[in-house]
């Protein structure tokens, strides 16, 4: 029963009747027609309000899911964004290296400033980046501003990088602003000056600091800017106070990083090797250019022999031409041929195994001449070889970038073997007992050729052979030693980036005593 009916028997029981409710002969009671319409349409407006609220409200409720939906959702793209941006600079970090320090930068050293110090470096890599480490030293002790120097661009080898292109010129410049302001270029007052005229010179080679407080700190604060047109070999290897010695250290081997397109890939040419076990990297100098300007053509048919000579004579400011190729094999005075080193490895004791990268440029006489050390080493390997060409194509037309690249991975080799005592050789070698005394074998090239001919001529025996050419080398593997020193002939001296032993684990307690200081204790002296 309806409820409204049940409510009219009640008001029926005590007396009351409405007059808008009828009876029907069935005793029924109905309301009125119109009545009912006005109840219906009653109803009808209550329920679509309650199912617009309830519309209204599904609304609201989905519209809070969908924010809250899409806050959790960002949320999450952050975290994940953040993640990676950290991976990112991990991975940034180890391939890329910031070219600003890591950590806060050292304190400006603030001196008066005395002038202007240009240079333009000259040679191969390896030779500029000794020449710069000087003028740094140089520049920090006259107290004048170095300009970052020019590289050589007019040498054998025709590159024209410039410094940024080679190595990371504002880490090089902040990480040293404790020592000595480099600027990239003169200030403007300074520039309109040398556009008119400026002092040039070279100084001299093997000088002493005397020399440059002397006679090079008088004409800069006469002239204000002096350019020096060399750089190489510009400082003494010895005899100099230790704390020049140290600085000299400090630019070669911390503020010298490579420009981070260089470093990255070198770093990465060392991943994949390391990825593969130990690396041996053998520093092959056996260019076309090195043999030709050498003269020694051991191993080469007459063809070669002829296109060589021609190729030393072509070029004047190669002044020996006339050579005797056996006279100066016999001296140890040549390159090691692909043949003699590959003997000379096994002698050693080489793992036949273990990876050898070739850090040097076309092997004169290609395949046929590394044939022998291949089938000694057949994990043979060089940068061109464990990277896609792509990636060596913005470097390939400089080669002092493609150095740059060797330099890095002979540096961080497991061993490391010159054949010939360049530049690249004597400075990696310096650069590797300052990072504890890496496993360097410094091969005596005379005992070398002479062990082999004695070999080949079936005059000793294999292990006679091995053990004679393990003695020759026994103290040449890059351990501590006394730099050689050779008064009034630096060039027959050991090189101080060789052997930077002021930098390095003293070799015995005795006092190092200058040339600087020894002229100052002599004058003290007299009466």
């Amino acid at each position: 029963m309806l409820p409204f009916m049940r409510e009219l028997k009640k008001l029926r029981n005590m007396g009351y009747c409405e007059a808008s409710l009828e009876e029907t002969e069935c005793g029924e009671v109905k309301e009125k027609p119109y009545r009912s319409k006005m109840r219906l349409k009653y109803l009808s407006m209550v329920q679509a309000e309650k199912l617009k609220s309830l519309a209204l409200a599904r609304i609201r409720v989905t519209r809070v899911k969908l924010w809250v939906t899409r806050a959790v959702s960002i949320l999450l793209l952050w975290a994940i964004a953040m993640q990676l941006r950290s991976l990112g600079e991990i991975v940034s970090s180890s391939r890329n290296p910031k070219p600003t320090l890591s950590s806060p930068l050292p304190p400006e050293r603030v001196y008066e400033n005395n002038g202007y110090l240009m240079v333009s470096s000259n040679g191969g890599l390896n030779q500029m980046r000794s020449g710069i480490c000087d003028m740094v030293t140089v520049a920090r002790f006259l107290n004048v501003t170095l300009i970052v120097p020019e590289l050589d661009n007019t040498s054998f080898w025709n590159d024209y990088s410039q410094f940024a292109d080679i190595f990371d010129v504002e880490y090089f410049i902040s990480s040293l602003r404790d020592e000595v302001r480099i600027l990239k270029e003169l200030p403007p007052a300074e520039k309109q000056k040398v556009a008119e005229s400026v002092f040039s010179m070279p100084p001299i080679s093997w000088s002493n600091m005397t020399y440059y407080y002397h006679v090079i700190l008088p004409r800069i604060q006469t002239h204000q800017v002096v350019h020096f047109q060399k750089t190489d070999a510009r400082l003494a290897n010895n005899g100099l106070p230790e704390e020049v010695q140290k600085l000299r250290c400090r630019v070669n081997y911390e503020a010298l990083r490579f420009a981070p397109p260089i470093q990255a890939l070198a770093e990465k040419i060392v991943r994949i090797l390391r990825e593969k076990g130990p690396f041996l990297v053998l520093h092959l100098r056996y260019e076309m250019d090195m043999i030709a300007f050498s003269g020694c053509n051991e191993g080469c048919n007459e063809q070669e022999i002829d296109e060589l000579t021609k190729m030393r004579y072509a070029y004047p400011w190669w002044k020996e031409k006339v050579i005797d190729s056996e006279k100066k094999r016999l001296a140890g005075l040549c390159p090691l041929t692909p043949e003699e080193t590959a003997l000379t490895l096994q002698a050693l004791g080489i793992d036949r195994n273990i990876q050898v990268y070739i850090a040097a440029g076309d092997i004169y006489g290609g395949e046929r001449r590394l044939a022998t050390l291949r089938a000694a080493y057949p994990n043979l390997v060089k940068k061109e070889t464990l990277l896609p060409s792509s990636e060596l194509e913005p470097f390939r037309n400089h080669s002092n970038q493609m150095a740059a690249l060797d330099y890095y991975v002979a540096v961080e080799s497991d061993i490391f073997v010159p054949t010939n005592g360049g530049n690249m050789a004597k400075v990696v070698e310096g650069h590797r007992r300052y990072l504890g005394f890496k496993k360097t074998i410094l091969l005596d090239r005379k005992a070398v050729v002479d062990l082999v001919d004695l070999f080949r001529a079936g005059s000793i025996s294999w292990e006679e052979f091995s053990l004679e050419m393990k003695e020759a080398h026994a103290d040449l593997m890059g351990n501590p030693a006394k730099r050689s020193v050779i008064p009034g002939k630096p060039k027959e001296e050991d090189y101080f980036y060789t052997n930077p032993e002021e930098c390095l684990a003293r070799v015995d307690d005795e006092p190092q005593v200058s040339d600087d200081q020894q002229q100052e204790t002599d004058a003290e002296a007299e009466p």
